[in-house]
Formats: structure tokens, C-alpha cells, sequence
């Protein structure tokens, strides 16, 4: 019987995980049709059908099912035995995976998450995207609804809630003044919101919605921002309600073969923490900041 390697069953991983080529092809990097292939030739090579192929992605068969619980425990191990080798040479590396504000909170408190006497490195990732945490591509990640994966633990950790924000006494004029991200780039319900509600008021567009902030600030309009980021800026005011609609929850996400790892804890650990201490910020509790 042919060899088969252990790329070609973490390429049938990441499809089991993804449910389909196209989020096995953007974890692994290559295209969907090589997904596709490799994922053929190693039915082919083993002699079973793994997956149910649809319009609405992969399946995994019963043989797919047992493949895939054989394969997680050596994954798992695998891993482990990957950490204990970089650590041995002290290039341990934890991906953090998070949106823009929770990225740029992390950035603002990056003591409480990661200090030059840890043994790992801190990699982040920013993306309005839901963190996948699939194989390599990000060990911690911040969801904004709970994962249904059957691989992945969380921990709620409170809610976020939004409102519209201007410069602080602005002129009257900003009221109806909107800043958007293009329609292209806004993943996010915050994001879509003024294209949705205001779209013949939005007088600036950008590409990234950390450009939001610096515009606000710059009294170019009103934005739609995380409480917690307006609300601690000095340079601004609401601009009006909560916009109840956009609340969501908000969840610490691992894999649950890595959650014991120590410095993937360590990371997860400290960033719930540093969450939950801004738990009323987020909420949109606390509606300024003393100075």
C-alpha cells in the first residue's frame, strides 16, 4: 500500500474542520481545486469515501468520521511535540487572531498580554473575519457568536455594544455627516449599518475601519464605533443612542486539543482578563472617561 504523508491528512483535516474546499484552501494556502485533489487521491490511495460532496460543501462520511477521530489525537500530539521543539530553542509562538478594536485594546494594554520575559512569541492577526482557528493559522481568536465547532472551547466574556461618536463639540453640521467603510470591506453589522441606514449622508469612505477613529477625531463626520473605544477617546462625544440592533456577545475561542498549552493558556488566560475588566466599557456602561 502506497505511503501516505502527513500533509495529506492534514489537508483532509482542514476540510473536515471547514466543511469545504474554500476555507481549507485559505488555511493551507493553495488553491480550492488542490484541495479538492488531494483530498481524491487520498480516498483513492486509502480506498474508502471520506466526505459527501454537495452545492453546500463536504460531509464527512461514517469512514470520514473515524479518519477524522484518529486524526485529531495525532494532531494534537504532533503539535505538542512541535511546541516542545521550539521551545527547546525558545521560538514558542502564540497567533492571536481579533478584530480591530479588540487588536487595538491588546495594542493599548500589550503588558497584560505579552511582556519580554515570556518564552513565546506574540503573533497578531487583525481581521473583521471570524477567527477559524483552523491547523497554523491562530491558536487565540475573539468571536463575536459562539462557536458551534465541535473542536473549539470558549468562555463568554460580556458584550459590546455600539453607538455613533463625533468629535467632542463639533459643529452642528457633523449631525448629518457619515463615515463608512467601503461596501466591499464591511464584514462586520457595525460596518454595514450606515451604507443601511444613512447611505445618502456618508461623505467619507475608507478601506479599514481603524481609519474610522482618526476621522472622528479629525471632525470629519460621525462613525459607528465599539462603546469602549469611543468612550474612552477624550476627543469624543456620542453623537446620539446606543444602537441596541448591533449588541452581540463576545467569546475567547481555542482549540480544545491546545488549550493546555502553556503559553496558549497563559495568552487566552490573560486576555480574558483584560476583557472582563473592561466588561462595562464594552457594555457601553460607562458613557466617558474622567480626565
Amino acid at each position: 500500500m502506497k505511503d501516505i504523508s502527513w500533509d495529506a491528512y492534514q489537508t483532509f483535516l482542514a476540510v473536515a474542520r471547514h466543511g469545504g474546499l474554500t476555507g481549507a484552501a485559505q488555511a493551507s494556502g493553495v488553491s480550492p481545486a488542490t484541495v479538492g485533489r488531494r483530498v481524491l487521491d487520498l480516498e483513492q490511495t486509502i480506498g474508502r469515501q471520506l466526505f459527501l460532496r454537495s452545492q453546500t460543501g463536504y460531509r464527512l462520511t461514517a469512514d470520514g468520521q473515524a479518519l477524522f477521530e484518529q486524526l485529531q489525537a495525532m494532531d494534537a500530539v504532533v503539535r505538542r511535540v512541535e511546541t516542545w521543539r521550539q521551545e527547546a530553542h525558545g521560538s514558542a509562538v502564540v497567533r492571536l487572531m481579533a478584530g480591530t478594536w479588540v487588536t487595538w485594546l491588546v495594542c493599548e494594554n500589550i503588558q497584560a498580554i505579552w511582556s519580554e520575559r515570556d518564552g513565546f512569541r506574540l503573533d497578531m492577526s487583525v481581521s473583521e473575519r471570524r477567527a477559524t482557528l483552523a491547523h497554523r493559522e491562530s491558536d487565540v481568536g475573539v468571536r463575536a457568536v459562539a462557536p458551534e465547532e465541535p473542536h473549539l472551547t470558549s468562555r463568554h466574556a460580556g458584550e459590546v455594544a455600539y453607538a455613533p461618536y463625533r468629535q467632542r463639540n463639533a459643529p452642528d453640521g457633523l449631525a448629518t455627516a457619515w463615515l463608512a467603510v467601503s461596501e466591499e470591506d464591511a464584514i462586520s453589522p457595525y460596518l454595514r449599518w450606515p451604507h443601511e441606514q444613512a447611505a445618502a449622508s456618508i461623505a467619507v469612505v475608507v478601506s479599514r475601519p481603524r481609519s474610522l477613529l482618526d476621522l472622528a477625531r479629525a471632525g470629519a463626520g460621525q462613525a459607528v464605533l465599539p462603546c469602549f473605544v469611543g468612550d474612552l477617546d477624550p476627543g469624543l462625544e456620542r453623537a446620539g443612542d446606543e444602537l441596541k440592533q448591533l449588541r452581540h456577545g463576545q467569546w475567547i475561542v481555542t482549540n480544545s486539543e491546545d488549550r493546555h498549552r502553556r503559553e496558549i493558556r497563559t495568552v487566552s488566560e490573560r486576555l480574558y482578563r483584560l476583557v472582563k475588566s473592561h466588561a462595562d466599557l464594552f457594555a457601553g456602561k460607562r458613557p466617558s472617561r474622567s480626565f
